[in-house]
């Protein structure tokens, strides 16, 4: 599967046509075998320090941690989070357990990893890196 059928599925999934049954957490499978975590807004998440909300599609964002994060951490902050009773919203604290209970299941059977992406600083000063590349220069 291309990068560009990939990115359309995911787009897809992301987005359900009744946004009454769009799914708090969700696995968008981009490759034979291989899914990533989708899930609908949360202040709380945002909290989670080094963590980063990726929105791939209105409302649907991507989990992304900074490099030499462990899952571990990033599963023991949502347990502060949920601890912590910092949100009385039943959405929050249900998309907090929903989150939690799957990464625990995913680690506990060996099917949780990690894997890099690469993300570009659009804010930097000089080029506009969208018109360099529409234009085939170098960026």
């Amino acid at each position: 599967m291309d990068r560009a059928r990939a990115i359309v599925k995911l787009t897809d999934a992301a987005m359900p046509l009744d946004s009454r049954a769009q799914k708090k957490i969700d696995i968008v499978e981009v490759a034979p075998g291989l899914g990533i975590i989708i899930v609908g807004p949360s202040r709380l998440l945002q909290k989670v320090q080094g963590l980063r909300l990726v929105e791939v599609a209105p409302m649907r964002f991507l989990l992304t941690i900074p490099p030499g994060t462990s899952v571990d951490s990033f599963e023991l902050a949502i347990m502060d989070l949920l601890e912590d009773g910092e949100s009385k919203e039943d959405w929050e604290i249900s998309t907090l357990t929903q989150l939690r209970d799957l990464i625990r299941a995913l680690r506990r059977e060996g099917k949780l990893m990690k894997a890099e992406m690469l993300f570009i600083d659009t804010r930097a000063p000089g080029h506009n890196i969208r018109q360099a590349i529409s234009a085939g220069t170098r960026v």
